[in-house]
């Protein structure tokens, strides 16, 4: 029997030592360092991308201008596996690990923007009945000043001559699924506005729930990221606006949750774009007109990945502001607190403050005595340790050692961390204090010997390009059998974590 993991709970004297309740926390707001307990795995290549570097103009391009821009990679129950070069392409990877461009966004998109690192064609997702029917999804971002289209929402109190970007959920329909290049027609289904300079927070992920299964309420509903869209540090006038936060009648900081198929088809509610409310969202069914019913759950910075376990519990990483990164568990319907809540901590610009100030919670709320209507992460942690979480997946695959455990990372420092299911499943208990604790992953390489190196993320994308690099830009995606491929927006190698080799 697996011996589960303590919970881990916030250290209170060292909040309160640091300044008190009334005062902001001046300290390090984690003191326990995520360290290395003894899991280990090995990580192998499999595939680089082409180089697409110098396809955009400098100016077009992110700095340092990456040889190509992974972040996705998607299986088939076929056996294909796709993967995106977000300046524009998805590709097909075929069973010799070789990649052909199934289909070229860019000349699809001639408004997309690229200049930042999350623009371009920035997500993608399969329909799970794609064999039949032919269908995905993908989200990509614009420039808003002379674009022809209008967008189907502008966050609330902005007009049209305040948008700066456009970002976009398209639906695409492939003339004959099984074929190895995309031919077919597309379809707009959401197009939300950016009212900030930098395009900062833009929707990134569309999800399909993969544990469910035909007849099921979740059964083809589109799930999208949820972001602020900026509001917290998108620069210009417009950023670093509590306003813009914890409403229901903006997407603005929601998971969306929607049936991709128009209203004309379906016959059902209209939300913003061309797609159906599901009624089975709590927002959707609670008789208030003000509020959207396609917000499934809302309070997030930017919870920029989505992920479920075998039994149907919902993951988000959510990237925090200058302090806390959060794994959150994910409910209908319920609040994750931004931007009053960091982690476990307040935040200072709901005080008035500044963004990057946190305060500790009165500790009858902080032990759960008293509610304060806000979800809480169930994994945390702070800036001494990463800066940016990113994608997360409950694992039991091949690999021993991390059957049982959330696997998740960091995407600057590349650090790949891990912590057990059944703690943070524990820990989603009402108490913002408990918390499940993390460790880190150790990687490591064999040479042609058999002999065993430890490197980390980071050196593995340094050596392919040559030179040392300011951030990793991990992502983590899942194969269709469950096992875990590491992924660059730097170097455009796929990698996957295996079962050690001897």
């Amino acid at each position: 029997m697996r011996k589960l993991a303590p919970l881990v709970t916030v250290p209170l004297l060292a909040i309160l030592a640091a300044g008190g309740a009334d005062a902001p926390i001046t300290s390090n707001p984690i003191p326990e360092k995520i360290v290395k307990r003894g899991l280990a795995v090995e990580i192998k290549d499999l595939v680089r991308l082409p180089d697409t570097r110098g396809l955009r103009p400098a100016e077009q391009d992110v700095n340092p201008s990456g040889w190509a821009r992974v972040s996705y990679v998607r299986d088939l129950p076929d056996g294909r596996r796709f993967a995106n070069d977000s300046r524009g392409f998805l590709y097909l990877i075929d069973g010799n690990n070789q990649s052909h461009v199934y289909a070229d966004m860019a000349a699809a998109f001639p408004y997309a923007v690229y200049n930042r690192l999350e623009s371009g064609v920035i997500g993608f997702v399969f329909h799970p009945e794609f064999a039949r029917n032919g269908l995905f999804y993908t989200v990509h971002a614009e420039i808003g000043p002379g674009n022809p289209k209008t967008p189907d929402f502008i966050p609330i109190g902005y007009g049209l001559k305040d948008v700066t970007y456009h970002n976009i959920i398209t639906e695409w329909h492939a003339t004959n699924p099984a074929a190895n290049t995309f031919e077919g027609t597309r379809r707009e289904i959401l197009r939300a506005a950016h009212v900030v300079a930098n395009l900062t927070h833009p929707m990134g992920a569309v999800e399909f729930n993969p544990t469910a299964k035909p007849g099921d309420p979740d059964y083809g509903l589109l799930y999208t990221s949820g972001s602020d869209f900026g509001f917290s540090n998108g620069g210009g006038p417009n950023a670093s606006n509590p306003a813009q936060t914890q409403r229901l009648d903006s997407i603005i900081t929601a998971i969306l949750r929607i049936d991709p198929r128009s209203p004309s088809v379906t016959h059902g509610q209209k939300g913003l774009g061309d797609y159906t409310i599901p009624m089975a969202n709590k927002f959707a069914a609670d008789g208030d007109p003000k509020t959207l019913g396609e917000i499934y759950a809302y309070g997030f910075r930017n919870a920029h990945r989505l992920s479920w376990d075998t039994d149907g519990t919902m993951f988000a990483s959510d990237i925090g502001m200058d302090n806390i990164e959060e794994i959150n568990i994910v409910r209908n319907g319920e609040n994750y607190g931004w931007m009053k809540r960091e982690g476990y901590f307040e935040n200072g610009r709901v005080r008035g403050g500044a963004l990057n100030q946190l305060y500790p919670l009165p500790p009858e709320i902080l032990d759960g005595r008293v509610k304060d209507g806000f979800t809480y992460p169930v994994a945390v942690y702070d800036h001494d340790e990463g800066r940016s979480v990113t994608d997360g997946f409950a694992y039991h695959g091949r690999i021993p050692a991390l059957n049982g455990k959330f696997v998740f990372g960091d995407i600057q420092s590349g650090r790949v961390f891990a912590c057990d299911l059944a703690a943070m499943k524990k820990a989603d208990d009402g108490i913002p204090k408990t918390v499940a604790p993390i460790e880190e992953v150790q990687l490591y390489i064999r040479d042609s010997t058999g002999k065993r190196a430890d490197v980390s993320f980071q050196e593995l994308v340094d050596k392919t390009m040559g030179k040392s690099l300011p951030r990793a830009d991990l992502h983590i995606s899942r194969t269709r059998d469950g096992e875990l491929l590491l992924t660059s927006r730097q170097d455009g190698v796929i990698r996957m974590l295996v079962p050690g080799s001897r």
